[in-house]
């Protein structure tokens, strides 16, 4: 059911509209761009591979341990829409860096103000998202959010590669381009609406607020941090690809029927979680990632990596969709940002282990090993949040 809050444009939340149009653009800049930085880092800068695992790890480390503390500050200041601006803002002038950079130095300047902006926005607009809905529409709404944010991401790589090929792989007229839609990005900030101040005064540090959470939001993040344990980057996935017969050239093709599965199926698996319940929805995508480990743990031929490349996207659509809602379902309003935060930043540090004990089972014991760590913690992960959490059965209206 419909608040009588909830402005709309084109039958759509307001807001959430505007978000998605942030999320759209900047995610049309972002990857006419970092797809490219390995190869200009490389190619133009003479950058090795260590200090480009430096780069990626500083920038990847940054943006996790930010938006704990976003979230909180969100909440302490009862206002939002400041730090979704300066986050926008800082990835919009990191693009500028990239196209001026001359150095690997400048690079990592680069990466790491983008991933500082990504740290700061990110909490307090998904917060702002929760607040703006009702949580009956909650994971729809969360749903069209990715789905911008994927088509992006669609948009931005061809647009990459189409203007490469123009400018004879001149990166840095790329990624000049690149700045134009990260500018125009923020601009929608000013369509953006700031709810009503939160209730004061019980606002507390991250790690206090963690206190005042109920038990089965402790039990969601125990959950999500044993899954994203397991969780390992889709690299790992590219490189099975390649080894069972994928042609390298077709590599960047698979990636877009990830990127299409993941825009087209965000919505729909959002709106199903606000129909049947978020547990069972994100208990459904945890094991959809334990069949797809499952299946590049038995697959010999290249046609069944096409398909599980598609469902790998419909597994991150539940992923990034229905878990966001669920972590805004189970925080309380007045300390919803920090909830978001302290969610977003568990998932985000356990990228690293994740991804270090993936590498380490492929290089002791082949892909056998990593397969099928991550089909265990993906099936295991998903019984343990349908049978132990308990969801409410009718969700409260909030505003």
């Amino acid at each position: 059911m419909k608040s009588k809050s909830e402005e709309e444009l084109f039958g759509i939340n307001k807001n959430v509209f505007f978000l998605g149009l942030m999320s759209l653009f900047t995610d049309i800049s972002s990857q006419m761009i970092f797809p490219l930085v390995p190869l200009f880092l490389s190619n133009v800068l003479g950058a090795g591979k260590g200090i480009i695992g430096l780069i990626e790890g500083v920038a990847e480390s940054t943006a996790s341990l930010l938006k704990v503390f976003s979230g909180w500050l969100s909440d302490k200041m009862g206002r939002r829409k400041f730090l979704i601006f300066g986050g926008y803002g800082f990835s919009a002038v990191s693009k500028v860096i990239f196209a001026l950079s001359t150095i690997w130095q400048h690079i990592l300047v680069g990466r790491f103000l983008d991933r500082v902006g990504k740290g700061v926005r990110t909490s307090p607009r998904d917060a702002l998202i929760a607040d703006s809905i009702s949580r009956q529409r909650r994971g729809g709404y969360f749903g069209f959010h990715r789905m911008m944010d994927s088509l992006g991401g669609i948009i931005g790589t061809l647009l990459a590669y189409f203007f490469l090929s123009q400018f004879r792989s001149d990166y840095r007229q790329v990624f000049l381009i690149a700045i134009a839609p990260a500018v125009v990005a923020v601009l929608f900030i000013l369509k953006v609406k700031e709810k009503r101040p939160l209730p004061e005064g019980i606002q507390r540090f991250p790690l206090k607020a963690f206190r005042l959470v109920d038990k089965r939001f402790k039990l969601f993040i125990a959950i999500s941090l044993l899954f994203s344990l397991g969780n390992f980057s889709f690299a790992f996935f590219i490189l099975k690809a390649e080894e069972v017969g994928v042609a390298v050239s077709l590599i960047p093709l698979v990636w877009l029927v990830y990127n299409i599965a993941f825009a087209v199926s965000a919505t729909p698996m959002g709106a199903l979680s606000d129909r049947v319940g978020r547990k069972k929805v994100l208990a459904l995508g945890f094991a959809l990632f334990g069949v797809v480990s499952l299946g590049f743990l038995l697959t010999g031929r290249p046609l069944y990596v096409w398909v599980l490349f598609a469902i790998y996207g419909v597994f991150m659509a539940v992923f990034e969709s229905v878990s966001r809602a669920f972590a805004s379902d189970l925080g309380r309003p007045e300390i919803r940002g920090t909830a978001l935060g302290i969610y977003h930043t568990t998932v985000g540090l356990a990228a690293f282990p994740a991804n270090a004990i993936a590498g380490l089972l492929w290089r002791s014991w082949g892909s056998l090993a990593i397969f099928s760590y991550g089909a265990g913690l993906g099936f295991v992960s998903s019984l343990l949040l349908f049978f132990t959490i308990k969801e409410e059965n009718t969700p409260t209206q909030e505003f």
